[in-house]
């Protein structure tokens, strides 16, 4: 058995008072100048925030200007706004987009590191500022993991990875996400689900992660059909929740594979939403991999409620059918020419897809540029 290392964050409060256990942990603080990213429907929301603080004498300012995938150019105006206020306290408030700039935030305001250097795992030097993410989808895991995602001036996906991103405390309030339609769920939803089939067929799966993984998979393959027909079920939102957490915690001691490689240039070519990129993606793959992944793929199908078959191949097979059944019964495409990307992008994304090593080493299959074509090609 290998080692790993689990990076958790330093307090995590889950439940329907971790709102309010927010506020009360930031008037107790030290923080004087809070910097908020978030998102524009939770304006009203964080506007009572800042009046509560505000009569504690915490003085708040908010950025609302991440709507997709954050570029470099856009965390630059970010930080710099952040510097001019003055902020000692970064909370993100939001999906995964808007967590992973206020992690980075946190660490650039006291840092002379250009991003460039810190591309990568391991290379950020440090962090001052404290750090708070309060997740308003189920589905990336930034707010419980050390990575952060960006998009460089070469159009790449990148990774920024280092224990520093970790947030110092983290609020999963589930009545956040009761207000998320139903494409947003399902996109988020499968890329939780993604987290947590990866991080279980993977060539650094431990055991201690196999335990959140699998339970991440049975949570959200049992609940998210019912949250996007019915955005209302608290009891569905709470199981997406908490799945989501789980996929996230598997993120920095194991991470993902060869589905979040190829769903990379989706999302940093074509501006495809990262969830809908790794649903699009996931079957596929999964068809790739199995030839190397029998029983873990088998284990999985069990998890996600996929019928038994004869003896394991034809039970991971079942899964593979059970992944299609749950992207279909939320409505999500299936095909890359569903959304528009053309058949002559193949070759620079399979291209793009095979410079992210640092998720394709993971993978039970290794794939050449040659296997992305064609798993391209299977998904078109």
């Amino acid at each position: 058995m290998r080692t790993v290392t689990f990076l958790n964050a330093g307090k995590l409060v889950f439940g329907p008072d971790a709102w309010a256990a927010m506020r009360q942990d930031i008037g107790d603080s030290d923080c004087r100048r809070l910097f908020v990213v978030s998102i524009g429907h939770l304006a009203a929301t964080l506007d009572e925030l800042k009046d509560d603080l505000s009569a504690r004498g915490i003085a708040c300012a908010f950025d609302f200007s991440i709507v997709n995938e954050p570029s470099f150019a856009e965390f630059d105006a970010v930080l710099d706004k952040a510097k001019a206020f003055g902020a000692d306290c970064v909370m993100g408030v939001g999906g995964g987009s808007v967590m992973d700039v206020a992690k980075l935030l946190a660490a650039q305001l006291g840092n002379s590191q250009a991003l460039r250097e810190i591309v990568g795992t391991g290379k950020l030097k440090g962090r001052d500022t404290h750090l708070i993410c309060i997740p308003t989808t189920s589905g990336t895991g930034s707010e419980v993991s050390p990575n952060a995602l960006f998009v460089d001036d070469e159009d790449n996906k990148v990774g920024i990875v280092s224990p520093h991103l970790v947030p110092d405390t983290v609020y999963v309030c589930p009545e956040l996400t009761l207000s998320v339609p139903p494409a947003v769920t399902a996109a988020t939803g499968i890329d939780a689900l993604t987290h947590c089939i990866e991080a279980y067929a993977n060539r650094f799966a431990h055991p201690m992660c196999d335990v959140l993984a699998l339970e991440g998979i049975r949570l959200i393959a049992g609940s998210l059909a019912t949250a996007c027909a019915d955005g209302a079920n608290l009891d569905a939102r709470t199981d997406l929740a908490l799945g989501s957490v789980y996929g996230g915690m598997c993120l920095g001691p194991v991470n993902t594979g060869a589905v979040h490689a190829l769903a990379y240039p989706l999302g940093a070519v074509f501006h495809v939403p990262h969830g809908l990129s790794n649903a699009l993606m996931l079957p596929y793959v999964m068809e790739f991999t199995l030839p190397e992944a029998v029983p873990q793929y088998a284990a999985i199908a069990r998890a996600l409620g996929a019928a038994e078959g004869g003896d394991d191949e034809q039970t991971a097979r079942n899964g593979i059918v059970r992944v299609r059944e749950v992207i279909a019964n939320c409505n999500l495409p299936s095909r890359l020419s569903e959304i528009g990307i053309p058949a002559d992008a193949i070759d620079r994304m399979a291209e793009d897809a095979l410079k992210v090593q640092r998720l394709l080493k993971n993978n039970l299959r290794p794939v050449t540029v040659e296997d992305a074509r064609a798993v391209y090609r299977a998904a078109f």
